[in-house]
């Protein structure tokens, strides 16, 4: 398929509804998709990938068009370990929302070779899809029980930094915190109290049954969770 025929397609499948919805700011404070998106479901962008299966140019053409569901597919159908460390690097600075952000991070960059390089720059970094980018990486290797984190320092630098990070970068620093929590019982009494100092996702519109983001709420609940 060429990136015309893509993009034909993910238009005709898109729907008005939900390209509203995904235009709107969402609770965690971080912008939406903008216009450049056709409201796409996700479940048919994977049908789509399905069928094209993995296509590294093609890939690499759709992340270029800015369009938010064209580069949800091209981070399915990408090839991590074709891609340069700095291309990483730049796809990352110049991810347009927290949809392609949570897609890129998952199937791209966690599968990259030079993740843990890139995790330590991106952790002192100022731009925020990289600062996002960053904290991601360290959220899964606290959860994996990875050596060679320095956790009572996170908590510091969580601490310091959470209040006035972009919310873009908010999001995966807390979700930091809630894997020490979770995690580490040593710290869980810090990690939660870290959570009430700052409040960060208090008034989270959660659904019944779910789990808000809101650390002393979501360290109890998976704690509990885990038995």
């Amino acid at each position: 398929m060429t990136v015309k025929e893509v993009l034909a397609q993910l238009k005709s499948m898109g729907d008005e509804a939900r390209r509203a919805y995904n235009a709107k700011v969402g609770p965690d404070g971080a912008p939406g998709a903008g216009d450049n998106q056709f409201g796409v479901k996700h479940g048919d962008i994977r049908l789509i990938a399905k069928k094209i299966r993995s296509n590294h140019e093609l890939a690499l053409k759709l992340w270029e068009t800015g369009n938010v569901e064209a580069q949800q597919l091209a981070t399915l159908i990408m090839s991590p370990k074709s891609l340069s460390s700095d291309e990483v690097d730049r796809l990352t600075r110049s991810t347009t929302c927290t949809q392609v952000a949570e897609w890129l991070n998952a199937y791209v960059v966690a599968q990259h070779p030079q993740k843990d390089a890139l995790r330590e720059k991106w952790m002192k970094d100022k731009d925020r899809w990289a600062a996002r980018a960053g904290w991601h990486l360290t959220a899964s290797l606290v959860n994996k029980d990875a050596g060679g984190l320095d956790l009572p320092a996170l908590l510091d630098r969580i601490e310091k930094e959470l209040p006035k990070a972009k919310p873009e970068v908010q999001w995966t620093m807390n979700n930091t915190l809630l894997a020490i929590g979770i995690k580490d019982a040593k710290l869980r009494k810090r990690a939660i109290a870290i959570g009430e100092k700052i409040g960060l996702y208090k008034d989270w519109p959660a659904s019944k049954g779910c789990i808000p983001p809101y650390v002393p709420v979501a360290v109890e609940a998976m704690v509990k969770r885990k038995g």
